[in-house]
């Protein structure tokens, strides 16, 4: 980041925890192949399972079996690639790509599943932070945004599998893993060697598995500290004061259970590529929706599930922060977002 810009897009990427560069750091001087079971792959294969062993603790995934991929996104196509499984159309495009988004949405985003066996539901949104109730016997969930950000276990959350993604809580990005309940019988997308349990062909990357392993252990003790319970307080302060100073903007969500760090607002007819690049000048790095959606001049699907019309849905932003974010980055903001939004004001009601 450059001196003095206020980064405030955590859902679509952390900043790496200074954990996770450690044990990267370290990964590198690894020599060996994991596979490999002289001495130089046997500290190589200790790396990954160590890493393994971190990401399932963090997670209350015990007993389960974490397949890494290289992100979330592989794991999605893993888990969801041919099954004809139902969903809402609020899922990230990375599940989107492989459903049928039949489910009905309510205006609070709230998606109603009859089918659990047959279906798959995020945990949490990206773009609203709206959390699901999931439901017991679901076939998928995408665990990316709330892990780490929610006191949730897989063990108890009652899916059949999850997606989860190291970039999303401080790790380093390319790295994600797919969690599947023991027993589970799911054929490998990517084949060739034996690697991951027969899931998932191909030499591992170890440094990228260390950094997501420290960067999960690091996040378990956060949450464990309450830290995202202050995370809430700032964002509750940022809602109240864009509200208090702004005539028609509306907060998606809000009356839903969210995400702690995560605020979705739109003021119609005011582009939300246009304010994301005006706080871009300003210094401020939000977005406008989710990062893989972002920049295709769209409206967001999220959002016209949820009710929304064209011209709202186009004229979202998301704020999401974090552990390190200051109340006085959330008042910079929301001076200058505000600012911004009187000369829009302006313009309008020429």
């Amino acid at each position: 980041m450059k001196p003095g810009r206020i980064y405030l897009d955590w859902n679509a990427t952390a900043p790496l925890r200074p954990e996770a560069r450690a044990a990267m750091t370290a990964a590198m001087d690894v020599v060996g192949n994991p596979s490999s079971v002289h001495a130089e792959g046997r500290a190589a294969r200790a790396l990954v399972e160590k890493a393994r062993a971190q990401v399932a603790a963090a997670l209350g995934a015990e007993g389960a079996e974490i397949v890494f991929t290289s992100g979330a996104s592989e794991a999605a196509a893993l888990a969801c690639a041919g099954r004809g499984l139902l969903a809402g159309d609020i899922e990230h495009d990375a599940v989107a790509a492989w459903v049928d988004p039949c489910l009905p949405v309510d205006d609070l985003g709230g998606v109603s599943v009859a089918d659990p066996a047959q279906s798959a539901l995020q945990l949490a949104n990206s773009e609203t932070g709206v959390i699901q109730d999931i439901p017991e016997g679901l076939a998928v969930c995408d665990m990316t945004q709330g892990f780490g950000k929610l006191p949730v276990a897989f063990n108890w959350l009652g899916a059949e599998m999850a997606l989860i993604s190291a970039h999303k809580l401080g790790g380093p990005k390319g790295i994600g893993a797919l969690v599947l309940r023991r027993g589970i019988d799911l054929p490998a997308q990517i084949r060739g060697g034996g690697q991951e349990m027969g899931r998932r062909a191909g030499t591992e990357n170890i440094v990228g598995i260390a950094g997501f392993g420290a960067a999960a252990e690091a996040t378990a003790k956060e949450l464990a500290a309450g830290k995202w319970s202050k995370v809430a307080q700032l964002r509750n302060i940022l809602e109240n004061t864009i509200e208090a100073g702004a005539n028609n903007t509306i907060f998606v969500g809000k009356g839903a259970h969210r995400l702690p760090n995560t605020s979705c607002f739109v003021t119609p007819g005011w582009k939300g590529e246009t304010q994301v690049m005006q706080m871009d000048l300003a210094g401020v790095a939000i977005s406008a929706g989710s990062a893989c959606s972002s920049g295709k001049l769209r409206e967001s699907r999220v959002l016209r599930a949820m009710g929304l019309d064209a011209v709202a849905a186009a004229s979202a932003v998301r704020v999401s922060i974090g552990p390190d974010t200051t109340e006085e980055e959330i008042m910079r903001f929301a001076e200058r977002w505000l600012a911004a939004e009187r000369k829009f004001r302006g313009r309008a009601a020429r």
